[in-house]
């Protein structure tokens, strides 16, 4: 596959688990510096990674929160709870991770995560309709 074919993929399967509403979100057009670091992620993330058949794109999925949760990234954790719930992630399953990710990250780590995930699944059923 050729760097555009893989790109076209990533950029598929990103909108599959992030929604298309967030990946057409309007904005500034992007810098060069935020453009070659989109196609980078669309490209090795989204294309070389998510791709691969050793994981279902729900275990990706809570693999994200709970890393993103222990690197305390809540913007990027907000973004994939969303993704979760699209990959057929229950609410209880992301809260289990949120409380696995506490054992391990911290309190202070999971009190943050509880919250931004709360958001984030009332946003969701906000935008989604149920």
């Amino acid at each position: 596959m050729d760097h555009n074919e893989k790109l076209e993929l990533g950029a598929k399967i990103r909108a599959e688990v992030l929604g298309t509403k967030h990946v057409n979100e309007p904005g500034a057009t992007p810098s060069a510096f935020q453009q070659a670091f989109r196609e980078f992620t669309v490209e090795h993330c989204w294309a070389n990674v998510w791709t691969r058949p050793g994981l279902d794109r729900k275990t990706r999925s809570l693999l994200n929160l709970a890393m993103l949760a222990a690197m305390a990234r809540w913007e990027e954790f907000a973004v994939h709870t969303k993704g979760a719930l699209n990959n057929g992630a229950t609410e209880e399953e992301i809260i289990e991770v949120v409380l696995q990710a506490g054992v391990y990250a911290g309190v202070p780590i999971a009190a943050e995560a509880m919250r931004v995930a709360e958001r984030s699944v009332k946003a969701y059923r906000d935008e989604n309709g149920s």
